[in-house]
């Protein structure tokens, strides 16, 4: 008999366990952390001042089913987009998705490290979407099945995670 509760454990710890593994880089680099945030802080108020001069210059009135999203909410929608491509990127071609960091840094609208974290979180994030299905299976063999799949997900997140791209 096979025993669901590490898959579902397992599902609801990965992303406090990346949390404490970012708070011990802040307690190890913490200079450099500090560096990466304010260049992050500096990128997130260029693009939501783009992102407000955008909605300035679209046309008022237009008529949705749903309320266009906020300056701020455009701006991190755009940096998990950016995270998304470069994920599935590096899961073909590593060289290409890290001239596409490279390129969306040289941009200006984000840092390499906020493309690297997002990318992190969009494979982090289907991998436990994996695992909390595997939970839910009573077959102990489609858990196990599914289980595995959820493996590339996290090892792509710890590619991601560890990447230099010095």
């Amino acid at each position: 008999m096979v025993d669901p509760w590490p898959v579902v454990c397992l599902g609801h710890t990965v992303a406090p366990l990346l949390d404490a593994a970012r708070a011990e880089d802040d307690a190890r680099w913490p200079a450099v952390v500090e560096l990466e945030r304010e260049q992050a802080r500096r990128a997130s108020a260029a693009r939501v001042a783009l992102a407000r001069a955008q909605e300035v210059v679209e046309e008022p009135g237009a008529s949705w089913p749903v309320p266009l999203p906020t300056a701020e909410q455009s701006a991190v929608i755009d940096l998990a987009g950016a995270g998304d491509q470069v994920a599935e990127l590096w899961h073909t071609d590593a060289e290409q998705a890290v001239a596409l960091v490279r390129e969306l840094a040289a941009g200006g609208e984000f840092t390499a490290a906020e493309v690297l974290d997002a990318a992190v979180d969009a494979a982090i994030g289907a991998g436990v979407l994996v695992l909390a299905d595997a939970g839910t299976v009573s077959d102990p063999g489609m858990m196990a099945e599914q289980c595995l799949e959820a493996v590339p997900y996290l090892v792509l997140a710890v590619a991601l995670a560890s990447a230099d791209l010095d």
